[in-house]
């Protein structure tokens, strides 16, 4: 494997100080693919100096996963491990930190029965629902970081070596995770100070919409009532500061799930579940999408609509400025994490209760009467380039240039 040792361990440390802030005496669960391993211990040994009470790993295997896939008797693809996610609430519930990370093989499920694939990502999502609730709410504090895994790096850079291809995704992680320098903790928090200010300002203007134009898109999205920007490091309803996203671009909020209209045409590829969608269309009326088209994996678009009622509705809209160093980088990382800072986004599915004022308060009925979306599934993609331009609607009906270009106005 040829990872420099060294970014790997910044990439850990990092990852327990400014993305987690993992507090003494803290559990922390960790799920990863099982390629990560050397990262998982690295993190471990930091979580370990920070003070954690017990670092517990859960690792999924891609052998395994399409084992299932290949072998299983279909009742299997309806099924998830119920008694695992209860298991993660509970410790959610009692204090424990959520790392995740990322670095499996993005399309490993590409050859497989999209239907399949339909079903067994519904069941998940059902299950995971008490594990997942803490981290939408922003119960506790949380954080995802990605691992140079061979087969992932093997998609980014398809003309290397493995080897070779796993040192170079290494290095766009760490130029993407701003880590270079001498002290990448400060590097953060003057990252997350820029960030600040673009919130701020949102949140001082509280637009009633935005209005994006660019090609294939004419889209007038309304945000929901009391919405409120969020970007970079933030409180989570424990007291702990952390960094959810490393790396991370964007500013984001709640739509209203039923004030979303016109066209939006995707500016990259969505990899999901094992598939590519390349060159997303989709129309929007009162909120919901009535027309999906793709030119590629579209079968997988339109059964991830129909995942629940919620599904071809919004529940996050965000703003990355095209000059973002991911974007720069000029990869497809085939991976949201990154690709979703690359470009402004949106996400089909769940909103963020924490983006709605007193959001973590209400009931999911309370949030949907505010227009905030209710969903198992929250998928991003991506609808901003440097030929989208974005404006503001003030609850006046003023137009205020909030992105021209693809850059902040």
């Amino acid at each position: 494997m040829s990872i420099d040792p060294e970014k790997l361990d910044r990439l850990a440390e990092v990852a327990v100080r400014t993305g987690l802030n993992l507090q003494p005496g803290q559990d922390l669960i960790i799920t990863a693919p099982m390629a990560a391993l050397e990262l998982v211990r690295r993190i471990a040994v930091h979580a370990y100096k920070a003070g954690a009470g017990i670092v517990t790993p859960l690792f999924s295997d891609d052998p395994i996963t399409l084992a299932r896939y290949e072998n299983a008797p279909d009742e299997s693809f309806d099924r998830a491990q119920n008694w695992l996610f209860e298991g993660m609430a509970k410790a959610f519930k009692g204090g424990a930190a959520r790392m995740a990370i990322t670095g499996d093989d993005p399309m490993l499920l590409a050859e497989q029965d999209p239907a399949k694939v339909a079903r067994v990502s519904k069941a998940n999502a059902i299950a995971a629902k008490p594990a997942m609730a803490p981290i939408v709410g922003f119960e506790v504090n949380w954080n995802i970081v990605a691992f140079p895994g061979p087969a992932w790096a093997s998609r980014v850079f398809p003309d290397l070596p493995v080897e070779e291809a796993q040192g170079k995704l290494m290095d766009a992680i760490y130029a993407a995770s701003r880590l270079a320098g001498d002290d990448p903790v400060a590097n953060w928090a003057a990252h997350t100070a820029v960030l600040k200010e673009r919130v701020n300002w949102l949140n001082d203007m509280q637009f009633d919409s935005l209005h994006y134009t660019g090609p294939g898109t004419d889209l007038m999205l309304g945000l929901a009532e009391g919405h409120i920007w969020k970007g970079g490091a933030s409180p989570a309803l424990n007291g702990v500061t952390c960094q959810p996203n490393i790396p991370t671009e964007e500013v984001f909020t709640c739509p209203h799930a039923y004030r979303v209209d016109g066209t939006v045409a995707a500016t990259k590829p969505l990899a999901h579940q094992g598939s590519l969608i390349e060159n997303i269309a989709v129309r929007f009326e009162a909120g919901r999408i009535v027309e999906a088209t793709a030119s590629k994996g579209e079968k997988v678009l339109q059964e991830l609509l129909k995942t629940d009622d919620g599904a071809s509705r919004i529940g996050e809209v965000a703003l990355v400025p095209h000059s973002s160093p991911i974007s720069q980088s000029g990869l497809l990382f085939y991976n949201t994490l990154f690709d979703e800072n690359a470009a402004c986004h949106i996400a089909l599915g769940q909103c963020y209760a924490d983006t709605i004022q007193g959001g973590s308060e209400l009931s999911p009925e309370e949030l949907q009467q505010k227009g905030g979306n209710q969903s198992i599934i929250h998928v991003d993609w991506m609808m901003g380039s440097d030929a989208v331009d974005i404006d503001g609607i003030t609850k006046t009906g003023e137009r205020v240039a909030v992105m021209r270009a693809g850059e902040w106005a």
